[in-house]
């Protein structure tokens, strides 16, 4: 055998001894004080890491547990935890110096539980602080503490759980799982790339990739951000951005910038929406819809304003805008919302969304509509009030005129089977009481206009006093008996889905003694008995 094959043999046997030996030789677990201890200087929380051990392939020192806790005006359950810690080191200095230098940090397959107060605040907000006790926002400001500085190649959670909920309990928890966040160049003073990725409940997914920092050092959730976020297939009804008493739906994705210096968060971009259901009795559209938006949202407040809102469905184009405050289990609005000139058959297929329901069989087909509502409240007791126009429009498979045929004079069906609507309008306040309707006035060509007022409610039950002047129906057939110059009242009852017609006998024996005494005729006597005084 050549003398440097026998070389390397020795020198390989030797350093395999080594490798061995390694781990008898440097107790890792001594480090087990100085990691927990660091670790809850950096983050001002108690942390507890499990027994150690010293890869050597790996180059890191693992550990078979952590647990971080939560800021206690929260909760006494962990903020996080973790079955495995791995804190990647600088082997040599750890070998012959018994000095730990951290290169890295990796926790696999973290719990962790995100909470926020009825004020907005968030159990995480005081992570960072160093008072030594977990702070609040509030008590971490008034303190001014700032945290120690940890500078970490690499820090990075994988395959997390994190659970989102509320210190009230008023909502279902929502959980959140393969939560991977990567952060190179960690440092509680610079700024430092950071990526996540979530598993959306429902299949959905979320992205997020820019910077972050410096930490704040009062209130980590007023970090300063710039990213760029993206978010596929997200369902809404399982999500965190709406309340599920709401009884919103859909499918949505979503792409757009998050920028935040600290106080104002702005992000922007836009959303698609499908299948959308907007109320609780409401069904899926059947159409997508589209929102191009620009939010500036205060953090120190939990509010903001909608300055930009394009609603597209369609080719119909309308403008959201207003404010929002998210103070308290339900977020209250004050919004607007205006449109001119939308093409109805784009409309058409929302109205389902909206828990709007037509008679059987029927569907609005040509035309525009314009509208401007305002809406303010809670969203879960929201009132909106405004007006909406609709012109050149019809409801064809439903005939107005053919359900007031029943009423004595106007004879047989009129109209064909279709409702042609030249004009319509009306203000409008809905409420969770239900749907008002003042000052309706709807033009038919085939039949007159129809002025009055009534209400919907949240079970579509109609409750309508109307006025038909048949303009259209009565020339050329027999007077309609007991209709009054003012024209015929008529009460409208029944469902929105099966609407019912039936004449108001005592607004048209009202009428009629009205125009009675306005000609100066009699009736039977009734005249004379009204029109002259009594003689002795």
């Amino acid at each position: 055998m050549k003398p440097s094959v026998k070389i390397a043999i020795v020198v390989a046997a030797v350093l395999i001894v080594i490798i061995i030996a390694i781990p008898f030789l440097v107790n890792v677990n001594n480090f087990r004080p100085q990691i927990e201890s660091n670790l809850s200087s950096a983050l001002g929380r108690s942390v507890t890491v499990g027994n150690l051990s010293l890869g050597i392939f790996s180059g890191s020192v693992e550990a078979d547990q952590l647990s971080i806790a939560d800021d206690p005006k929260f909760s006494s359950s962990p903020f996080l935890q973790a079955k495995s810690l791995k804190v990647g080191v600088e082997l040599m200095p750890l070998i012959f110096s018994k000095q730990l230098n951290v290169t890295n940090l990796s926790i696999d397959h973290p719990e962790i539980a995100l909470l926020r107060d009825r004020d907005g605040v968030w159990n995480f907000s005081s992570l960072g602080n160093q008072s030594g006790k977990a702070q609040t926002a509030k008590t971490a400001k008034a303190s001014g503490s700032a945290p120690a500085n940890v500078s970490v190649a690499k820090l990075g959670l994988n395959g997390g759980t994190v659970t989102l909920g509320s210190t009230s309990g008023k909502r279902k928890p929502i959980v959140y799982d393969k939560v991977n966040v990567t952060m190179r160049d960690f440092s509680f003073t610079t700024t430092f790339p950071v990526t996540v990725s979530v598993e959306l409940p429902g299949g959905g997914s979320l992205k997020i990739d820019g910077q972050a920092g410096p930490i704040n050092s009062t209130d980590t959730s007023l970090t300063p951000v710039q990213a760029k976020v993206t978010v596929s297939k997200l369902d809404l009804a399982q999500s965190a951005v709406v309340d599920p008493e709401l009884g919103i739906a859909g499918s949505a994705d979503f792409e757009g910038t998050l920028t935040s210096d600290g106080n104002i968060a702005k992000a922007d971009g836009t959303l698609k929406a499908k299948s959308l259901k907007l109320v609780p009795k409401g069904s899926p559209a059947g159409v997508p819809v589209q929102l191009a938006f620009a939010v500036e949202h205060d953090l120190k407040n939990e509010s903001g304003k909608l300055v930009k809102g394009d609603v597209t469905i369609g080719k119909a184009l309308a403008q959201l805008t207003g404010t929002y405050n998210m103070r308290g289990e339900t977020t209250s609005i004050q919004t607007k919302l205006t449109g001119q000139g939308m093409p109805v058959d784009d409309l058409e297929a929302m109205l389902p969304a909206l828990g709007v329901v037509l008679p059987t069989g029927s569907k609005l087909k040509g035309g525009t509509l314009s509208l401007a509502v305002n809406s303010d409240g809670p969203l879960n007791k929201l009132v909106s009030t405004g007006w909406v126009k609709m012109s050149n429009s019809s409801l064809e498979g439903f005939s107005v005129a053919s359900k007031l045929s029943a009423i004595p004079g106007i004879g047989g069906k009129q109209g064909g089977n279709d409702t042609k609507i030249e004009n319509l309008s009306s203000d409008v306040r809905n409420s969770p009481e239900g749907t008002r309707l003042d000052k309706m006035d709807v033009v038919i060509p085939s039949l007159g206009t129809v002025t009055g007022a009534g209400t919907i409610s949240p079970n579509n039950a109609l409750d309508f006093k109307v006025v038909a002047n048949l303009a259209g129906i009565v020339a050329g057939v027999t007077k309609v008996v007991g209709a009054g110059s003012g024209g015929i009242p008529v009460n409208i009852g029944g469902t929105t889905s099966n609407p019912t017609f039936t004449p108001d006998m005592k607004g048209m024996a009202t009428g009629q003694v009205k125009d009675l005494l306005k000609g100066g005729k009699s009736l039977g006597g009734l005249g004379g008995l009204v029109g002259k005084k009594k003689s002795n």
